[in-house]
C-alpha cells in the first residue's frame, strides 16, 4: 500500500475522528491507482482479516487490519471490492474507521473517551429557541425524548437553555455520561465502538443522541432526523438548498457506516 493511501485512510496523529474534515481533505489529494485484483476475508486469531490478492492489509501504522465479526469484515471487503480504477477514500467509510480505531483509539482510550463525554457539557438537545411557537415544538417532539432517555438510562439530568447562551450542567450529569462512554470503551471490540461513538456524536453534535443509538433506544435514521430537527424546520419555510441536501447526504453515509461498525462489533 502506498504512502499516500496510508495517509488518506487514517486521522493525522492527534486528529479527532472528524469525517467531515477527513473528506474535506480527502479532496485536495491525488487518488492512488487501484493495485490489486482480488479481495477476501480470512478467519485468524483474534477475528477476521481483510486479504488483498492474499495478501493481509495493514493499517496506515503497519498493524493487521483484523475485525471483530465476519460481517464487518465483509463490509469492508465490499469497499475495496467497489473501487474502480483508482482507490478513493471518500468512499470506504468503514475502512477509514476501523483503521482509526486500530491505530489510533486504542492507543488513547482515555483520551478519546474525554473527548467524546465533553459533548455533553454543550450537548444539541439542551439548547433550544424561544420563537417561533413552531420551531420550539420540533424541537420538543424530537429532542425531549433524548433527555428523558438521559434521566432514566444514564442516571443524568440535564438542564435546557434558550439561545446560545452557554449553561454549565450539573457535574453529577457530565459524570454520568462519562461514565457510559467509557463502558463503551471496555472489551475486546472497545477500541472500535469507541471509534464509531466518537463518528456519531461528531456528526450529531450530541452524545446523548448517540448514546441512545448506542443503547437501542433509538434507531440511528430516528438519531439522524432528531439532530437535524432545526434544519428541516427551516427548510419547510424557505425550501431545501441543494447544496444543503447533498452534504448532509455525504454525512449520513459516514452517520450509517458509523452505527453499521459499532453493530457488528458486538
Amino acid at each position: 500500500m502506498s504512502d499516500d493511501l496510508r495517509k488518506a485512510l487514517v486521522p493525522e496523529a492527534g486528529e479527532p475522528i472528524d469525517p467531515v474534515k477527513m473528506a474535506r481533505r480527502d479532496l485536495q489529494k491525488v487518488l492512488p491507482r487501484r493495485f490489486y485484483k482480488e479481495v477476501s476475508v480470512a478467519s485468524v486469531e483474534n477475528g477476521y482479516a481483510l486479504l488483498l490478492d492474499g495478501k493481509p492489509v495493514r493499517t496506515p501504522a503497519k498493524n493487521r487490519l483484523v475485525l471483530p465479526s465476519a460481517e464487518l469484515a465483509e463490509r469492508i471487503a465490499s469497499e475495496w471490492r467497489a473501487q474502480t480504477d483508482v482507490i478513493d477514500p471518500g468512499e470506504m467509510p468503514l475502512t477509514r474507521l476501523a483503521n482509526s480505531a486500530i491505530d489510533g483509539v486504542a492507543l488513547r482510550l482515555a483520551e478519546t473517551i474525554a473527548e467524546v463525554a465533553k459533548f455533553a457539557e454543550t450537548d444539541l438537545v439542551c439548547y433550544r429557541a424561544a420563537h417561533p411557537d413552531a420551531l420550539v415544538a420540533a424541537q420538543s417532539a424530537a429532542w425531549d425524548p433524548v433527555l428523558d432517555f438521559a434521566r432514566e438510562e444514564l442516571g443524568a439530568r440535564f438542564i435546557c437553555a434558550q439561545g446560545v447562551v452557554y449553561v454549565e450542567q450539573p457535574e453529577a450529569a457530565r459524570a454520568a455520561v462519562a461514565r457510559a462512554v467509557e463502558a463503551i470503551a471496555r472489551g475486546p471490540s472497545g477500541a472500535l465502538k469507541l471509534a464509531a461513538l466518537s463518528v456519531k456524536t461528531s456528526l450529531m453534535g450530541s452524545v446523548l443522541l448517540a448514546l441512545a443509538v448506542a443503547r437501542g433506544h433509538f434507531t440511528p435514521e430516528a438519531a439522524w432526523s432528531a439532530a437535524h430537527a432545526d434544519e428541516d424546520y427551516q427548510a419547510c419555510f424557505w425550501g431545501a438548498d441543494s447544496e444543503a441536501i447533498a452534504r448532509r447526504a455525504r454525512r449520513w453515509r459516514e452517520m450509517e457506516a458509523a452505527s453499521t461498525a459499532y453493530r457488528l462489533a458486538e
